[in-house]
């Protein structure tokens, strides 16, 4: 009796083992799909090379004028100006200045946070509002010069 209970353990357990291992090969194999972040998930410091750096950022996952985060899309640029990148507590937004004025290029709420409402421009000013469980912040852009700026609500 106990050398079966042993033997059933086992197989238990090695049943289990094959199962997580198929799973495993079968997460990695799908990859992005399961996660639905387009162009794989980034790292703490890709993030900050990316929002300091004046030049066209290299990104697939722009925003788009929907108030859903999940949505994004290309917005194309005629002419691109000065980029510059903008985080809060709430999310992060990157915008650019050009011939017609100021646009977000770009936005992604932070977890925790939804895009609330969008004003990507181009115009004198743009903005965007994240919206938390508990607080909200809006990010208001304007043009100084050719490079764009965070302003304080008037």
């Amino acid at each position: 009796m106990g050398r079966r209970s042993i033997l059933v353990a086992a197989g238990w357990v090695a049943t289990v083992a094959v199962a997580t291992l198929i799973g495993l090969g079968a997460i990695q194999l799908v990859g992005e799909s399961i996660t639905g972040t387009p162009g794989g998930v980034r790292s703490a410091a890709e993030i900050e090379r990316a929002l300091a750096s004046p030049e066209p950022v290299p990104t697939a996952a722009t925003g788009t004028g929907s108030a859903d985060p999940g949505t994004t899309g290309t917005v194309p640029s005629a002419s691109p100006g000065v980029r510059r990148g903008f985080a809060t507590d709430g999310g992060t937004a990157v915008a650019e200045c050009g011939p017609d004025g100021v646009r977000l290029v770009s936005w992604a709420p932070a977890q925790g946070y939804r895009v609330r409402d969008v004003d990507r421009g181009p115009d004198d000013d743009v903005e965007v509002t994240f919206a938390g469980p508990t607080r909200q912040y809006e990010l208001k852009v304007r043009c100084i010069g050719s490079e764009p700026v965070a302003v304080a609500d008037d």
